[in-house]
């Protein structure tokens, strides 16, 4: 039997049940495959749905504002994705009259849309020959040719793709896509594959060399840089002091307590956060106690971010043009906060309902 058919019974008989899965809509393939990307499966399955109660249909997101998108995304981090999404979507919507393109070529073509994402979306929805080469299609290839070179090279990507296709099941290739990163997911993992349950056992040359725990070889990642950041839950009456980040950067267009982030010399945290209250958004404020902290872990970056609450001393004047407002608990609903300031609004939230 093929390449091919070994995986594809193998499918048959054990794929696994998603929601995005019950029907081949081109709409809900491509939320769920932007949805999985740096996020795991059983995470994406609640917001999936959640998504699909408000969002059910392509016109539906087109014409929803930025900020509830992101909102219904809270959670889900990498925020970016949710605003490539919306943005290919209106693009869809403008330029095909609502019809998600059927070519991977065309799909390529639209914002926020890769290769991987095109590839799936085509070959799924739409039954065409595409490959769709993720993480998990990179290292069940790179270990079934032994692929001695680091799977970040864009050679490695070029040439993995080149076997996909090849062994490519020209009747279903949707199916055998979603059989490989089935695979890649739940028997050729990382570390310490289950080559006994593995379909491709007897052809897998890595398996077949003893080097199934060494293939794909990686460099080594880059030391992630560790950021001071003081956060501050100002109350005034019944409203908390609430900032929108810039519109792009690290977390672009969410909503925070006003926060900075700590020099490595500083030595008095909350003396540079009172300083940049007041100087950039005219508040005076003392610090009253320690409500939260935690460590937050970007791509890129860390936070190692302290929340505390303060009194405040003197209102001043809002700044204009920054995007910072009053705002009570019972309109924090319809905002998109940024990572940990979200946890800290649930608590306050929480607090505040039990008083």
């Amino acid at each position: 039997m093929s390449l091919a058919g070994l995986l594809l019974a193998w499918y048959d008989a054990n794929k696994r049940e998603l929601p995005w899965r019950q029907d081949k809509d081109p709409y809900k393939i491509w939320v769920s495959e932007v949805m999985l990307q740096q996020t795991r499966v059983e995470a994406v399955k609640a917001y999936f749905e959640r998504w699909l109660e408000r969002f059910p249909t392509l016109e539906d997101l087109a014409a929803a504002a930025e900020e509830e998108v992101l909102h219904y995304w809270q959670g889900l981090g990498y925020y970016s994705r949710a605003r490539n999404l919306l943005k290919g979507v209106r693009e869809v919507q403008a330029q095909y009259n609502g019809r998600i393109p059927d070519t991977k070529e065309k799909m390529k073509t639209v914002a926020g849309v890769g290769d991987y994402t095109a590839g799936a979306i085509v070959s799924i929805a739409y039954n065409k020959t595409a490959t769709a080469v993720d993480g998990n299609v990179l290292r069940v290839f790179s270990r079934l040719y032994c692929w001695r070179e680091d799977n970040a090279l864009s050679s490695s990507k070029r040439q993995i793709t080149e076997w996909v296709l090849q062994n490519m099941e020209v009747s279903r290739p949707g199916d055998y896509n979603q059989a490989i990163m089935d695979l890649g997911a739940t028997i050729c993992i990382p570390a310490v594959p289950r080559c006994s349950l593995c379909p491709l056992e007897t052809v897998c040359q890595a398996r077949r060399r003893g080097l199934e725990q060494v293939v794909p070889f990686r460099r080594k990642k880059m030391a992630v840089k560790t950021v001071r950041v003081v956060a501050g839950i100002v109350q005034d009456g019944g409203a908390f002091l609430l900032r929108q980040r810039p519109a792009k950067g690290l977390l672009a267009g969410m909503w925070e307590f006003p926060a900075t982030e700590i020099a490595d010399t500083e030595t008095d945290d909350f003396g540079a956060y009172r300083r940049m209250m007041a100087e950039k958004l005219g508040q005076q404020v003392e610090r009253e106690g320690l409500f939260w902290q935690s460590r937050h872990v970007f791509s890129h970056r860390q936070w190692d971010i302290v929340f505390y609450r303060c009194r405040l001393i003197k209102k001043g004047d809002l700044p204009a043009g920054k995007n910072i407002v009053w705002l009570e608990p019972s309109a924090w609903s319809r905002l998109a906060f940024a990572g940990p300031h979200r946890q800290v609004a649930e608590k306050l939230e929480k607090e505040l309902q039990n008083i």
